[in-house]
């Protein structure tokens, strides 16, 4: 099911479906809707779509997906073919009419070029990325909900050299990366069938021979096996994770990796990424824009004060040039 099949049954916001500025469109119970363009949301009080339509309509979609929306089941979670994230509730879980929320597929994959007129990137940053990606560091890409963390690693990833063998692992693929050797996973969580989990996934991934594995997300229990992963040869590796900032980054994937083995030391668990980790991309939502925000080099964990080593390689707040590795001074921050 695409685009093209959907619009009968949501004719009222077809304009916003067909819009490729539009990259997210929601509607609330209060019969409102609202759309996301270039990173700034509108409130679209020209729609009108009634709430029984609206109903008739998300069923008869979860139905050509092969999934169930009614009282016994309000909530839906789906995957247009076209890679576009349909999210729908309805009473009673809300009242007094269904929400939902269409995460866009994007028709056009940014390049690096692309992004630095969008002023997502700075040319000397995506330059030294690069160059740090193609050397085989590790990267980890942070920022909140919405923020083009994949947008920036689909960009960067674009300097892995062509000769090396990329396993990629996503919960919707979305990459699309164009390698000679590349094989992409998908779990396979929201289905009647057996569930594939992301670390199910990463597990048999190191029996698929990388060279570098880029996971879409880290948010569960992968954490563990990731950090196995980098620390036994994996390197060079590229993922994304939800936090606020680079910093806490670092100590959310720690609070993941502790989910799944509490019996380690947390402190351990934090020089494990201190080895790890070379680089941590944080990227915000800003008006009319999404952009790095900082640029983190790690250079280690200091269990006597119990602290991550870094530096920052960039910040939009000081206009900071990237810096080569030769003059980089280690500094030790908190991360809590």
């Amino acid at each position: 099911m695409s685009f093209d099949l959907i619009l009968p049954f949501m004719r009222p916001i077809e304009p916003l479906l067909l819009d490729e500025e539009v990259s997210e469109i929601m509607g609330n119970p209060d019969a409102s809707w609202w759309c996301e363009r270039a990173g700034i949301i509108h409130h679209e009080a020209s729609i009108s779509f009634d709430a029984g339509r609206l109903r008739t309509g998300l069923e008869v979609i979860a139905n050509q997906l092969g999934k169930r929306l009614d009282e016994d089941n309000p909530v839906l979670h789906a995957q247009l073919p076209d890679g576009s994230r349909l999210a729908a509730v309805i009473p009673p879980v809300v009242r007094p009419a269904p929400a939902v929320t269409i995460r866009k597929f994007p028709s056009r994959h940014y390049t690096v070029d692309d992004l630095i007129a969008r002023g997502t990137l700075t040319q000397p940053l995506a330059e030294f990325l690069a160059d740090q990606i193609r050397s085989g560091k590790t990267l980890l890409i942070s920022g909140g909900t919405s923020t083009g963390k994949t947008t920036v690693l689909r960009a960067l990833a674009s300097a892995i050299p062509e000769e090396q063998r990329i396993v990629v692992i996503e919960d919707t693929s979305e990459l699309h990366l164009q390698k000679p050797n590349l094989l992409s996973v998908e779990c396979q969580t929201d289905t009647f069938k057996a569930s594939i989990t992301f670390d199910d996934l990463l597990k048999s991934a190191l029996r698929w021979r990388p060279d570098r594995i880029i996971l879409g997300e880290v948010r569960g229990m992968e954490a563990r096996t990731l950090l196995d992963s980098l620390n036994t040869g994996h390197t060079g590796s590229l993922a994304t994770i939800h936090a606020n900032s680079a910093a806490k980054a670092l100590t959310r994937f720690a609070n993941l990796v502790m989910r799944s083995h509490g019996q380690a030391m947390f402190t351990d668990v934090e020089a494990e990424i201190g080895e790890a980790v070379e680089f941590v991309v944080h990227v915000e939502r800003q008006p009319g824009r999404r952009a790095v925000r900082e640029v983190l080099a790690l250079n280690g964990y200091d269990r006597t004060s119990q602290q991550f080593k870094f530096e920052a390689v960039y910040s939009a707040n000081d206009l900071l040039n990237c810096r080569t590795n030769s003059t980089r001074k280690d500094t030790s921050y908190a991360t809590a």
